[in-house]
């Protein structure tokens, strides 16, 4: 293997055992040589994973002393959730996922909100002619109406012109990749409401943030629910 594919290799199995509770915070890892012999693997390797590590705020790096396990918690950022969605055992963890919902559900309507406050004339004609494609668009086909879901959103983001949720987006799609086919599901009905999108663009197109934010949280909810209802039923089996 490559020297990065080593390293990578030696990334995931330290992440999988930070973020599975396997090595807890305030832990000091194995020092660097004890982990090459564990790992069977170079000292450069064992190096750039730790990097990334302390990188992603798992671990705190101190030169001369131990390297720790930090808690995650605190000091992580949103590029964990993707990893945290799957536990070891490959079971999706629902606690994560009623989070991702949550948090959706607070930006999304607030995004619209700025975006009827920001939007120019380009928006506006992109969002309606993401509208009359989902219109046009089949209930069943889950990956066409997904693709212009992403569209829709994209767009208000850009319109709503802040960079924080713009990468907030970022990382809840992030998320959703690892069990994207089972979410659009979940989500479809949602997804091909093109009337709930509707009302959020014409409520952008007239400038109306208020009619925007609770257009927005109405389109959301339909998918909450959805969500909500799929997460007790799994919780019940």
């Amino acid at each position: 293997m490559s020297r990065r594919s080593v390293a990578q290799a030696v990334f995931e199995r330290l992440q999988a055992q930070i973020l599975g509770g396997a090595l807890a915070a305030g832990e000091a890892l194995p020092a660097e040589r004890s982990l090459t012999e564990s790992f069977g693997v170079n000292r450069q390797a064992v190096r750039e994973a730790l990097s990334r590590l302390a990188q992603m705020g798992l671990i705190d790096i101190r030169h001369g002393g131990a390297t720790t396990v930090r808690d995650f918690r605190r000091t992580g950022g949103l590029d964990l959730l993707p990893h945290l969605i799957v536990d070891a055992d490959g079971a999706i963890d629902l606690a994560v996922v009623r989070s991702i919902m949550e948090m959706r559900s607070a930006i999304g309507p607030d995004i619209a909100r700025l975006a009827a406050e920001r939007a120019l004339p380009n928006h506006v004609a992109a969002l309606a002619e993401v509208v009359l494609e989902l219109g046009r668009t089949a209930s069943n086909d889950i990956d066409a109406l997904a693709a212009l879901d992403v569209q829709f959103w994209d767009i208000l983001t850009d319109a709503a012109d802040n960079l924080a949720y713009q990468l907030a987006l970022n990382g809840l799609r992030q998320f959703y990749r690892p069990i994207d086919t089972v979410v659009h599901e979940v989500l479809l009905n949602e997804l091909a409401d093109s009337s709930a999108h509707a009302a959020v663009a014409d409520a952008v197109a007239q400038g109306q943030p208020g009619q925007a934010e609770s257009s927005a949280r109405r389109l959301l909810a339909l998918g909450s629910v959805a969500m909500t209802e799929a997460l007790i039923t799994r919780s019940a089996t």
